[in-house]
């Protein structure tokens, strides 16, 4: 089975939270995690620099 890219799954990952976090229900709520959307929003940020720099190390190598 073919899977997508992975920039593509944390970019639409990265869209689909921001769209979770300004949704007019999502702001209705009184949930108040440990750990909020922000947070995760931080991680794939993290996760995404981490792949920008594999890729660059994979072309200075080839």
């Amino acid at each position: 089975m073919s899977h997508p890219p992975l920039h593509t799954l944390v970019d639409a990952a990265k869209f689909i939270l921001n769209e979770i976090a300004i949704h007019p229900d999502f702001k209705a709520l009184s949930y108040h995690p440990n750990l909020t959307i922000g947070d995760a929003q931080t991680a794939l940020s993290y996760l995404k620099f981490e792949l920008e720099g594999n890729c660059r190390h994979n072309n200075i190598s080839d």
